[in-house]
């Protein structure tokens, strides 16, 4: 129930200037988003890499309403990995962009498939020329299906776009039995998104179970399954699967949140497997916070602490 209540708080525009005014809210924000603008994110993306983990940036925003700010986003992703490449940290796909399809067009009521497209292709030579790659955010569940056919019809010039699939969805285990094909780039996560009983498991058992049967899918294709959780029973299945299918540490790969189970990240990297760390930035943060709440609802009264504290 109270993950629901997060979830609904995190299309609340009400909810949201409440959050977002709270005097002491952007401090404890911090925690989770690493900063307000590139410059910030990269200097963080540069801390991770040199403790050994990959970094995968997010500018934050989601829901674009207007074809100019869709073109806005994608520049400012341009922008990114121009300044990751300049700072030597894009080489093989060390430090990679996150996108939300929604936040460069999708959801326009006019060409948002085509808008969409061409602003994910921008962003895309930017990041072939820089010598990383880019992955596409799975959103609401209505949108599972443009998300798809975009990645589908973009792999035909970049074939290492990669693209996000929920397990807490019904339809995932089906999705990641097509997506499980040579070079195809796969990260499974949960899902923090609202979704109809009819669209999406409701108990967290439920979920869990499809994302082993997801991951296991996954992990014996011949992509590269990008194994999102913070889970400590999910990871150990991972380790154990991915060793049944007979992985080296390069052939897949573990991510987590920024600020979420920093430890287990440095643990996992020591042990010689890849691990990437999502790293968002941007002042359009509070619809991925109360989102990162609904994950793991113990965070929530950490904040609400933090937001009132005085110090």
């Amino acid at each position: 129930m109270l993950r629901r209540l997060l979830l609904a708080a995190s299309g609340s525009d009400r909810v949201r200037r409440l959050v977002t005014s709270a005097p002491y809210a952007r401090g404890v924000v911090g925690r989770y988003v690493a900063g307000d603008d590139a410059a910030e994110a990269v200097e963080a993306a540069r801390q991770l890499l040199r403790r050994g983990l990959l970094v995968s940036l997010d500018y934050l925003g989601e829901d674009t309403a207007d074809p100019e700010l869709a073109a806005a986003v994608a520049g400012e992703y341009s922008q990114l990995i121009s300044r990751l490449a300049a700072a030597g940290l894009a080489a093989g796909g060390r430090a990679e962009v996150s996108v939300k399809p929604t936040a460069v067009g999708l959801g326009l009521p006019d060409h948002g498939y085509k808008t969409a497209a061409e602003n994910i292709s921008r962003i895309c030579v930017a990041a072939r020329e820089a010598g990383t790659t880019v992955t596409l955010d799975m959103e609401d569940h209505q949108h599972v299906e443009a998300t798809l056919r975009l990645v589908a019809d973009l792999r035909r010039e970049f074939p290492d776009l990669g693209c996000v699939i929920q397990s807490g969805l019904r339809r995932s285990a089906s999705d990641c039995a097509e997506l499980a094909q040579p070079g195809s780039r796969v990260r499974l996560c949960k899902g923090a998104y609202r979704a109809p009983d009819s669209a999406a498991f409701t108990a967290r058992g439920e979920v869990d179970r499809s994302y082993v049967r997801c991951l296991r899918t996954l992990l014996r294709g011949p992509g590269y399954p990008m194994v999102a959780t913070h889970d400590p029973r999910l990871i150990s299945i991972a380790a154990a699967q991915a060793g049944l299918a007979g992985r080296g540490a390069d052939s897949f790969e573990y991510q987590m949140l920024y600020g979420i189970r920093p430890a287990e990240q440095q643990r996992l990297a020591a042990g010689g497997a890849a691990m990437r760390v999502y790293l968002p930035y941007g002042r359009d943060w509070y619809s991925y916070l109360v989102r990162r709440l609904a994950e793991r609802p113990a965070n929530l009264a950490f904040f609400l602490r933090s937001l009132t504290s005085t110090r």
